[in-house]
């Protein structure tokens, strides 16, 4: 039987849907060839041309259930964008669903956790656009202190090290409080309260401009970009 493109792909969909379902369930341990091979109703010798190993399997299933999430997260982004909802309570419904994701999705959120990985991942990038959105938001209310860059590295670092700080803990002994107290520290560090006067808070008015530059469409190409060095260079320097 010659194998098309069509039934190739449902046969890898078929497999990786096992795989996941197993490691949700049952845990790393239970995604085996033999056992992915009997739920999905094929040879084991289908995941090693398809896969290559457990390992390109597991990389597969991290993939297909972070892609399926961040176009979750991103539908939510779009519609509190078109909505009326303040972009901080935006960013931190973001960062609990974060958190719960990745408490949820252990084995998951480590593998996609490895440097190697995430670089190599588009789901997870597609994550980090996802986060950057967010944050340009809160940037156009001119109540972002910091560059959009360093809220988003900073939100990244803070989440990844309290979802590995509670999985790494006890599930009886974890601190119900971590997350949010450590969410509620960085946004000390990148927000203002309040939408700011030049005067008051240069930082964030030089941020809010950088936000609507690329929308600056009086200017030419060479002037925005002019522009943005300028206002990159002064918020490192504020």
């Amino acid at each position: 039987m010659i194998e098309t493109t069509s039934s190739r792909s449902e046969t890898r969909s078929k497999i990786v849907d096992v795989a996941a379902r197993l490691l949700r369930e049952q845990g790393p341990a239970a995604v085996t060839t033999r056992g992915v091979a009997e739920g999905a109703g094929v040879q084991a010798p289908t995941i090693y041309r398809l896969f290559g190993d457990k390992d390109g399997l597991l990389d597969a299933v991290a993939e297909h259930v972070m892609a399926t999430y961040v176009s979750t997260k991103a539908a939510i982004v779009e519609a509190a964008s078109a909505g009326d909802v303040d972009p901080i309570d935006d960013l931190r419904a973001g960062w609990e669903m974060q958190i719960g994701f990745g408490v949820a999705n252990p084995t998951l959120f480590v593998l996609l956790s490895d440097p190697a990985r995430a670089l190599r991942s588009p789901a997870t990038q597609s994550g980090q656009h996802v986060l950057a959105s967010r944050v340009h938001r809160v940037a156009l209310t001119g109540r972002l202190r910091v560059s959009e860059k360093r809220a988003v590295d900073l939100i990244h670092a803070a989440g990844t090290g309290a979802v590995l700080t509670l999985l790494s803990t006890p599930p009886e002994q974890r601190d119900p409080q971590l997350a949010d107290d450590l969410f509620d520290t960085v946004l000390r560090r990148i927000v203002t309260d309040a939408p700011e006067r030049p005067e008051t808070s240069p930082a964030a008015s030089a941020v809010a401009v950088r936000a609507i530059a690329s929308q600056l469409t009086m200017l030419s190409d060479a002037e925005r970009q002019l522009l943005t060095e300028w206002l990159d260079r002064a918020i490192g320097a504020l």
